[in-house]
């Protein structure tokens, strides 16, 4: 059996991912590195209380055949761009360099749908960064996962966030063609197809769109 190392545990889709690495009897170990207490406890489940800054000293800790990283935040939450990048690309890429030198073979990264790091909008270009630079990490298998609107009912209160979910899940149908890869998921079923992928790694790097992440969901 193998072991994971989750970042990003507490959030939309890295709590379903959570608990679908746990549920799977693949793995033996799952330890999360989360900044609060998680509400979970499981007996193959450790966590380790931790962010950007404390990594480092966690490091002898951080020891997995697999990493999977759900890290993100958003412009509300984090107004100031040199945090917001710390949050999606420093803090990413660390976990990464940390788990490759500990010995993991393959990493899942949560981006988004137009990551690119030639964008001139400062969000598509910081998730393309951080996928540009995890590539460069070599791991044996490297899966990146760009969601576009991720749907379901999110534990906060976003009002407008709400509204744009519920019109997004109405266009979803019509977005057909080279447009489908803007078409929305749960975060549950975005959690389903990571964990889905990782039962079966035969490409050094493979990039999922909606496309290859429903085709997951249908195995």
């Amino acid at each position: 059996m193998k072991s994971a190392l989750v970042f990003g545990a507490t959030g939309f889709i890295g709590s379903h991912l959570l608990r679908d690495l746990l549920d799977s009897p693949d793995y033996s170990l799952v330890v999360a590195v989360a900044r609060k207490p998680l509400a979970v406890t499981h007996p193959k489940l450790t966590v380790l209380m931790g962010d950007l800054a404390s990594l480092p000293a966690l490091k002898p800790q951080l020891v997995s055949d697999e990493i999977f990283i759900a890290l993100g935040t958003t412009r509300k939450h984090t107004p100031d761009e040199a945090e917001y990048y710390k949050i999606d690309h420093d803090y990413p890429l660390l976990a990464a360099e940390i788990a490759k030198a500990n010995g993991a073979r393959s990493v899942f990264l949560v981006t988004a749908v137009g990551a690119n790091a030639g964008s001139g909008v400062f969000y598509l270009r910081t998730k393309g960064e951080v996928e540009r630079d995890i590539l460069s990490l070599d791991f044996e298998h490297t899966h990146i996962f760009r969601p576009s609107m991720i749907l379901g009912a999110h534990d906060e209160d976003r009002p407008r966030e709400r509204l744009l979910i519920a019109i997004w899940g109405a266009l979803n149908p019509l977005l057909v063609g080279p447009a489908d890869c803007y078409r929305g998921l749960t975060g549950n079923d975005i959690a389903h197809a990571i964990a889905k992928a990782a039962r079966h790694q035969t490409d050094k790097v493979r990039i999922y769109h909606w496309k290859e992440m429903a085709a997951l969901l249908r195995t």
